[in-house]
């Protein structure tokens, strides 16, 4: 199959279109599709040029009551918490209270390899410290209730160490736990009071803030999966997570947020510097993206049915940023669209309908379809109850119908289209059709 959807996008894939500016009105369609189709429920922003080009909030914070969210709708934003926590430690070294290549025995000597284990390896996941969350039995029995340091720091000291220290990268909410309760050692007050004092106020984040229990009446979504209808969420205590996974925000607080960070007014440079630095995929806080031939940095974040991203392009001084408290869909897919909008790149529209021809109908549609403007024959088979399409000597792709005579295939984002008066076969890409002839 990779094979197959490789050569199909190398003769189906053509130069994307470009507009003059952003399309808002295909983006409205686009997430009020998804909306419609229950596969999505949070807000988005887009940043261009010093202001936010876009937002929209589509679903419900509450979904019993029917509540909408609005610009200040405020969601947990899962691991993107890191990001916060990776700049306050920043904020620490740029104080002189803690330095990144100092040990964490003299604050957690019970922990695996403390002694080789540097604050740096911490920032990188390259601690080698067992992620207390991937343990998803145990952790779910305990993830609701509040939890001390003293409890969290006992969990994850009986875990095995993974590797050896600064060997490798791999994840770990571990370390981003570690990190917080460093932080209240070193400021000498609670993380909730740290992420306040030393980002929230200077930079004016009014939506983002330390979470609790989720309350509605202050403007906080619920977070939803969907079982035939979408059910809620349990809640997991912010202090099991702490700045791992605990803060929640707001899409336009995020963008103010990574536009402070990468343009000095939070961080210095050499911190930003250190932060963007990756190592087996892992920067301080931060992960790099490419889109096309630019580059972004930020973070994903998810945490009981909630899901996020932020990614901020340095360069071009743009970005994007989305919270959810409901997904049914391709989290990929949402970003990939997004950063197509932002670039200016064409995006097709999702199609969820489903439709069911019969096999009369189908038969139509058989046959050897060319043209002297397409490289390759294609044939047009069907082996049972739908259509199948074989492109030179490759393995079969399935078309999924959606109405009389469309047909669609997904991971190519291709859409099909036979028009039997005139014996043609439609193929519609990225914007552009390539019409072939039954032979």
């Amino acid at each position: 199959m990779r094979n197959t959807l490789i050569v199909l996008l190398c003769i189906f894939m053509i130069s994307i279109g470009y507009t003059q500016s952003i399309d808002t009105n295909r983006l409205d369609i686009y997430f009020n599709t998804l909306e419609s189709n229950d596969k999505l429920m949070g807000s988005i922003a887009i940043f261009q040029e010093s202001e936010i080009i876009y937002n929209k909030q589509i679903g419900f914070t509450d979904v019993a009551t029917q509540i909408k969210p609005d610009i200040n709708t405020k969601y947990r934003i899962g691991s993107i918490s890191k990001s916060f926590t990776a700049v306050l430690i920043f904020k620490a070294i740029e104080q002189d209270n803690i330095i990144l290549s100092e040990t964490i025995d003299k604050y957690y000597p019970t922990i695996k390899n403390a002694k080789k284990i540097t604050i740096s390896d911490l920032l990188n996941h390259r601690s080698g410290i067992h992620s207390f969350t991937d343990n998803k039995k145990e952790y779910l029995s305990y993830r609701t209730q509040p939890k001390s340091e003293i409890e969290m720091v006992e969990i994850v000291s009986k875990y095995d160490s993974d590797f050896e220290p600064n060997t490798k990268g791999t994840y770990s909410n571990s370390n981003y736990l570690l990190l917080s309760y460093i932080l209240e050692k070193v400021f000498n007050k609670p993380f909730a009071q740290i992420l306040k004092d030393e980002i929230c106020t200077p930079l004016k984040l009014e939506y983002t803030y330390f979470g609790e229990l989720i309350s509605i009446d202050s403007n906080e979504a619920y977070s939803y999966r969907f079982d035939k209808n979408w059910q809620k969420e349990e809640q997991t205590n912010g202090t099991a997570g702490m700045g791992a996974g605990s803060i929640v925000s707001t899409p336009t607080d995020l963008i103010k947020f990574a536009d402070a960070v990468f343009n000095g007014r939070i961080i210095s440079k050499r911190s930003l510097e250190q932060m963007k630095t990756i190592r087996d995929n892992f920067g301080m806080g931060l992960f790099k993206t490419p889109y096309y031939d630019l580059v972004s940095y930020g973070h994903n974040g998810g945490i009981d049915g909630f899901m996020s991203m932020l990614r901020y392009f340095p360069n071009e001084k743009m970005g994007f940023a989305l919270t959810a408290n409901a997904v049914d869909y391709n989290f990929n897919s949402i970003e990939t669209i997004i950063a197509k909008s932002l670039l200016n790149k064409h995006f097709d529209i999702p199609i969820f309908s489903i439709y069911k021809p019969s096999s009369k109908e189908l038969k139509k549609y058989l046959g050897v379809y060319s043209s002297e403007t397409f490289p390759v024959k294609i044939t047009v088979t069907k082996p049972k109850s739908h259509l199948v399409l074989i492109i030179a000597n490759q393995e079969s792709i399935h078309l999924d119908a959606f109405r009389k005579g469309k047909f669609k295939f997904d991971p190519a984002g291709i859409v099909i289209e036979f028009i039997t008066s005139k014996n043609e076969m439609w193929i519609k890409q990225g914007g552009k059709v390539n019409v072939l002839k039954k032979e």
